[in-house]
């Protein structure tokens, strides 16, 4: 698959669009997982996995300017966001590109990225990113691609690729390829607090298979009886992936205690971490608990919330 090229700015005014050219807006949803089971490891290595996703109302902003061409050519423009990783390979940039080259069209893509998401955060953002591309060339080139497929090219992107493909709230199991829709999730008011250092999701998991040996984690609770009682709440929020990352970074522990400090109905960590999340009673007493808790840089804080589409 070919890697990635980054460009800082178009030569072209910004404002304009050239004949034949169109230019495509795509929201990029951050996830934040409500729980996290590791259930145990396949023979390919992939570790099985059961967690309720839900998409938030933070996300990137992506613009994609795309033309017909001689050659098939994507490229990345700065558009002033934050939390942006200068020559790493951009994963919507590769999904373009996969895209193309699997639709064999020949077509010019422009991507202008906003980046809002903390970048290997645990909450999905360059996951997001490329299921929004693949998303947005899918509805401009209809029938290009197939479903199956499409699903099959998310899934080689990433194990969290697929669920942005559609962004709503989600029980996923497997190593993120079965996905079953969760209707009726109730919005939900949280605070993300994020250390302000990322973490490989690799080095979590092989952190995770040195641990000794655990019993056999129990089933996710139910959804209403989790939201009807903080204990059940907490035991919801459970991810089996926290003590590894307490073992990478034992930093971690003391920015939870902080949390808590900050009466939550119950904490958790998204994904494969850093950032951890309080629950609130609403967002008002989550906004309250972020003027309490003083966070300051490198740390990032905000409140949040999860929607029932992203």
């Amino acid at each position: 698959m070919p890697s990635g090229r980054a460009v800082a700015r178009s030569d072209r005014d910004e404002g304009s669009v050239a004949r034949g050219e169109r230019a495509l807006q795509a929201r990029a949803p951050a996830k934040v997982n409500l729980g996290l089971r590791i259930l145990g490891r396949r023979p390919d290595g992939l570790h099985e996995l059961e967690s309720l996703f839900a998409p938030l109302d933070l996300a990137d902003a992506l613009e994609l300017r795309i033309s017909p061409a001689r050659e098939r050519t994507v490229a990345l423009r700065d558009a002033g966001g934050t939390f942006a990783s200068p020559g790493e390979p951009n994963l919507a940039v590769v999904a373009a590109e996969a895209f193309l080259e699997l639709a064999q069209l020949h077509l010019a893509v422009e991507i202008a990225l906003a980046k809002h998401v903390p970048v290997a955060a645990g909450l999905g953002g360059g996951s997001s990113d490329a299921g929004a591309v693949l998303r947005t060339l899918a509805g401009h080139a209809p029938g290009a691609v197939g479903v199956s497929e499409l699903r099959a090219l998310a899934r080689s992107l990433g194990a969290d690729v697929p669920f942005f493909l559609d962004p709503r709230p989600a029980r996923v199991r497997g190593s993120g390829e079965r996905i079953e829709p969760f209707p009726g999730l109730p919005e939900l008011a949280l605070l993300l607090v994020n250390p302000g250092w990322p973490l490989a999701t690799g080095d979590v998991y092989r952190a995770y298979d040195a641990l000794p040996a655990a019993a056999p984690p129990p089933p996710l609770p139910s959804l209403p009886a989790a939201l009807a009682d903080a204990e059940a709440l907490a035991a919801l929020l459970h991810n089996d992936l926290e003590a590894a990352v307490r073992r990478l970074r034992p930093e971690l522990g003391a920015l939870r205690s902080r949390l808590e400090a900050l009466r939550p109905l119950a904490t958790g960590m998204s994904g494969s971490g850093p950032t951890l999340f309080g629950v609130f009673a609403g967002p008002e007493q989550a906004a309250a608990a972020l003027a309490e808790g003083g966070f300051e840089p490198p740390i990032w804080a905000r409140v949040a919330r999860t929607r029932e589409a992203g």
